[in-house]
């Protein structure tokens, strides 16, 4: 049975690079993925980008609305036609895989369609994102995937001070906050630090929210 997997870590930790590795390693063996993102994640635009520099144009965006579900079958639904339209031995070639960047931004019901693609559809999926924003409090998408995902690893990165990083400090102009809505992309203003405990707590004054 094909799974629903969950990688996830803090900020920096290297899952947008995991993600189009994983990629590479589908089609250098002759296989075909999709990717996808949510619409919301409007750094890179319709690409993955990795902090070392490697992007990647995705299939398709997920918008807040959208059928996640439905999505993937239309998009596995023109890969199986093209592969016709090649005149390719046998079948028509299918969709290995589906990786999803910063899973986290999706909603609940969307992380459930994911689950239904492994499951009903039989095409692995493979979520890549962070657990907790910058209060941290879980992402909605994250608590799902959390509570269904069949696998669940975490991808290490270590704070300033060397310990394992597990927050996400964000920063505007430079200086932590605390506050402010959940989803604030980084950009020129806001940008992010991820943080061992010991960390967080010293920049918040003790407060975990």
């Amino acid at each position: 049975m094909a799974k629903l997997y969950f990688r996830y870590g803090a900020m920096n930790s290297g899952k947008s690079t995991a993600l189009l590795q994983a990629a590479y390693n589908y089609e250098e063996r002759g296989q075909r993925v999709l990717l996808a993102k949510p619409a919301i994640d409007t750094k890179g635009a319709s690409q993955i980008e990795s902090r070392l520099g490697m992007t990647r144009e995705v299939d398709f965006l997920i918008g807040t609305d959208d059928d996640a579900r439905e999505l993937f079958l239309r998009e596995r639904a023109r890969v199986r036609s093209e592969a016709a339209d090649e005149l390719l031995p046998a079948e028509p070639r299918d969709v290995a895989c589906l990786l999803v960047d910063e899973a986290q931004f999706l909603t609940t019901e969307q992380i459930d369609d994911l689950f239904r693609i492994a499951v009903l559809e039989g095409i692995p999926v493979m979520a890549y994102g962070i657990r907790n924003d910058f209060r941290t409090h879980a992402f909605p998408g994250s608590a799902r995937l959390l509570a269904i995902a069949h696998s669940l690893e975490e991808l290490k990165t270590i704070c300033r001070c060397g310990r394992k990083a597990v927050f996400n400090g964000r920063l505007v102009d430079g200086r932590f906050v605390f506050s402010g809505d959940q989803v604030a992309i980084d950009g020129a203003e806001v940008t992010y630090e991820s943080l061992c405990g010991n960390c967080y707590l010293e920049e918040s004054g003790g407060a975990l929210d």
